[in-house]
């Protein structure tokens, strides 16, 4: 049977914010506020269920140039989204504002709250959405490939030692990233330990510091790491940073290391083969 055609359970899943979500009906209304999510909801099976999006929600492409915009992740606007009459709003804690989550909360029956910090996290993510929304099995091999990914992440780090780099989001001013955030977690995952070693805490700027070249922890950096979001790097800022840091630096798809939910096993893989190309192009020095 398929998973969506199940009748409503009596079973409950809770969200990132401890609240509790019933099953869900094949009549669920989505609006989702935050670009992964909404990638994981077409992934998921549920693309029939998405009534709204944001602007930053691109993908899949093709399958979302019918489902209407509701602003950004910051700027939400409340009148579209009351018009589209939602039973679900996907949020996340880092991507969106506690006051857009108090002003839905009046119209929106179930407001469900995400907060992956981990690659592994995802799995969570997974059981989560496709229990509320009757999606195990497509949540199950998602799942599956995720563990698989965690497993070949983890040999390779074995096989490659471990390197400190700084990871840019931000030119003028210059910031990166703090330990406690999914992209550091996530470039953990292949060997790559960002620097600063500093936590920012569970919301808030202090998650993404700004910082100076000068700084004393710099010189323990072997790699500098150029996102393409959510500042867009490009070819012709490596040159800049490599001048700046004095030591080399890489252009990476931001989307590959950021983006958490069904993207998260593609990225692993994708910066596994990244470092692995990167490693044996050292030894051949």
């Amino acid at each position: 049977m398929d998973d969506s055609a199940r009748p409503e359970s009596t079973a409950a899943w809770t969200d990132a914010a401890g609240r509790t979500h019933a099953r869900a009906g094949a009549d669920a209304r989505i609006v989702s506020l935050v670009p992964s999510l909404t990638e994981l909801v077409f992934d998921l099976g549920l693309g029939a269920r998405l009534v709204g999006r944001t602007g930053f929600c691109v993908h899949p492409r093709e399958a979302l140039r019918g489902v209407p915009k509701v602003g950004g992740t910051k700027d939400v606007n409340l009148a579209r989204i009351r018009a589209l009459a939602p039973t679900h709003v996907l949020v996340n804690i880092d991507e969106n504002r506690l006051e857009t989550v108090e002003a839905l909360a009046p119209f929106v029956p179930s407001i469900v709250v995400t907060h992956p910090c981990s690659p592994r996290d995802n799995l969570e993510l997974f059981r989560l959405l496709g229990g509320i929304f009757g999606a195990e099995a497509a949540a199950g091999r998602l799942a599956a490939e995720l563990e698989a990914a965690l497993g070949e992440a983890a040999a390779l780090r074995v096989d490659i030692a471990a390197e400190a780099v700084l990871y840019l989001i931000w030119r003028d001013p210059w910031m990166t990233i703090a330990r406690d955030t999914y992209i550091s977690a996530t470039l953990a995952e292949v060997g790559w330990h960002t620097l600063p070693a500093v936590e920012g805490g569970a919301v808030g700027s202090a998650r993404y510091p700004a910082f100076e070249w000068d700084a004393a922890w710099m010189g323990e950096v072997a790699r500098v790491l150029l996102s393409t979001e959510p500042y867009r790097f490009r070819t012709q800022h490596v040159a800049e940073v490599e001048t700046l840091a004095g030591r080399p630096a890489l252009l990476v798809d931001g989307e590959m290391v950021s983006w958490y939910g069904s993207r998260a096993a593609d990225g692993l893989r994708w910066l596994a083969d990244l470092r692995r190309g990167h490693a044996s192009e050292a030894a051949r020095r």
